[in-house]
């Protein structure tokens, strides 16, 4: 077992208690203990160590093969890449040009995706990992990359972030308490594989000891069913899961009796979601995490006791907490800077940059670039691109990212400020700004609003809204009522695409 490697917090687990439900049902006989996930990702290792693979691609959905792998790559001492498996036969192939030698395995249904390739199934790869011998002393350094994870791309073409073993290493020590789950705790995990969320749950619930039961492809009503099945105390969602689980229940409760914590990230939650869920789900503790595929995953925490204070306080300061991300998890620092460096005090915006031992901001090149490239300044801080401050009790509140932010008539305009105001509107469901070109004012504003089914409103009465709330230079000059909005499977806006949207038009 070597220090700060991924394969280390798995053999924890055995040793503290190997007969524990790692994974499946809470039935008798049907879930992984830990000691049968150590053996099978072991033996699968060898499998991959004998292919002479650099690197294992892995597109598929959320479930019981993905902590194999997980596992598997780090016993082999090589990366593993998880790909977003909803992408065409050229992204993939684009995604492929920075991997070297890979060994891809992907589920049936997208293995057609890639083409020219070879792919092996997870089916057959565990199968002929059971039947081989474990792999011993080939797992990679602290300093080896355990996980390649592609950022989502919504403002720029995706880019391969390396976490080695020590930034994920350190964000679970750090973060986690050893074995403090619950004997009947379980978690429900459906978020995607290449989600660095994804990778940051199977870690963070084996160390804690939690079963961890998973939902490949999210539906409301199947969601809500697991968590009724199996008892499940715990769960993670991005915004856009909530929102449909909440317009699912119509209003009504949740019914879900043995759901203590609901963690929510990976996207802006709108404040009208937050508030419909927080009554849904009356006896769950809800927690925001904040963090970014290049800070291997959270790095500030909004809690339950917060959530219960700002929403139960008169007063304004503590109420608005209810938006934050909350405070700086141990062991990563946080300053707020301005365009020139200089660090900002409490409630002034700036760019967010952030420290500390889980902080990767390293990317891999492709081509004839393969080499490593660091984002980290020369004192070890990496500019998140994030606008940001702190209240003076070192609450974090995020304004949104840094390019999207509308220059109007050199007025600096942050989108989110906007579309937290339409939001609050009644026939409002979703909205989004962005800035559009304009030969006068440099850009004008830009607003795609989504209304509740049934309701009616038009765009002036929506610029109405806004201009009594906010200044009139913050007001929409277009407004643009649509069906949906574009998403990552993630939750994460495509701004891009309403932008094209708009120019195209």
């Amino acid at each position: 077992m070597r220090t700060l490697n991924i394969a280390m917090l798995l053999d924890m687990a055995v040793a503290g208690d190997p007969d524990r439900v790692a994974m499946g049902s809470r039935g008798p006989g049907t879930g992984t203990t830990c000691t049968q996930l150590r053996r099978t990702a072991a033996g699968v290792a060898t499998v991959v160590h004998r292919t002479g693979a650099r690197e294992l691609v892995f597109a598929g959905v959320n479930g019981p093969a993905f902590p194999v792998l997980l596992f598997a790559a780090a016993l082999a001492g090589v990366p593993l890449v998880p790909v977003n498996y909803r992408l065409s036969t050229q992204a993939l192939t684009n995604l492929l040009v920075h991997t070297e030698r890979p060994l891809v395995v992907a589920d049936e249904a997208f293995a057609a995706g890639f083409e020219g390739v070879r792919v092996r199934t997870p089916e057959a790869l565990l199968v002929e990992g059971r039947a081989a011998d474990p792999a011993e002393g080939l797992e990679g350094s602290p300093d080896d990359p355990a996980v390649l994870l592609f950022t989502s791309g919504t403002t720029a073409a995706p880019k391969a972030a390396v976490l080695r073993h020590r930034h994920l290493s350190s964000y679970i020590l750090q973060t986690v308490e050893f074995g403090s789950a619950a004997p009947d705790d379980a978690v429900l995990t459906s978020v995607p594989p290449y989600h660095v969320a994804g990778v940051g749950s199977v870690l963070s619930n084996l160390y804690a000891g939690r079963r961890i039961v998973h939902l490949g492809a999210f539906e409301p009503a199947a969601w809500l069913a697991l968590v009724r099945a199996e008892g499940v105390t715990s769960a993670m969602v991005v915004p856009t899961m909530l929102a449909r689980v909440v317009e699912h229940l119509g209003g009504g409760p949740a019914d879900v009796p043995t759901l203590r914590s609901l963690a929510y990230g990976g996207a802006r939650m709108p404040h009208t979601v937050l508030e419909a869920a927080l009554r849904a789900f009356p006896d769950a503790g809800f927690t925001n995490a904040y963090g970014l595929t290049e800070t291997s995953s959270t790095i500030a925490l909004l809690g339950p006791d917060d959530h219960r204070a700002a929403l139960g306080s008169d007063d304004p300061a503590v109420r608005a907490r209810l938006r934050s991300a909350g405070r700086m998890v141990p062991g990563v620092e946080a300053r707020i800077r301005d365009e020139t460096g200089a660090v900002l005090l409490p409630g002034a915006v700036g760019q967010l940059w952030v420290r500390g031992p889980q902080v990767s901001g390293e990317y891999k090149g492709s081509g004839e670039h393969k080499g490593p490239a660091t984002t980290l300044d020369g004192d070890g801080w990496f500019h998140t691109r994030d606008l940001a401050h702190f209240d003076d009790e070192g609450y974090l509140f995020i304004e949104g990212r840094a390019d999207d932010t509308i220059i109007r008539g050199g007025e600096n305009i942050a989108p989110a400020e906007v579309e937290d105001v339409l939001l609050r509107h009644d026939t409002v469901r979703e909205a989004a700004v962005v800035g559009v070109p304009d030969e006068e004012w440099g850009e004008r504003i830009a607003a795609f609003v989504v209304v509740h089914e049934g309701a009616a409103t038009d765009a002036e009465a929506l610029r109405a809204w806004v201009r009594g709330r906010l200044r009139g230079s913050k007001t929409p000059d277009v407004i643009v009522f649509r069906a949906e909005l574009p998403y990552t499977p993630t939750g994460k806006l495509l701004r891009r695409e309403l932008l094209t949207t708009m120019q195209g038009g």
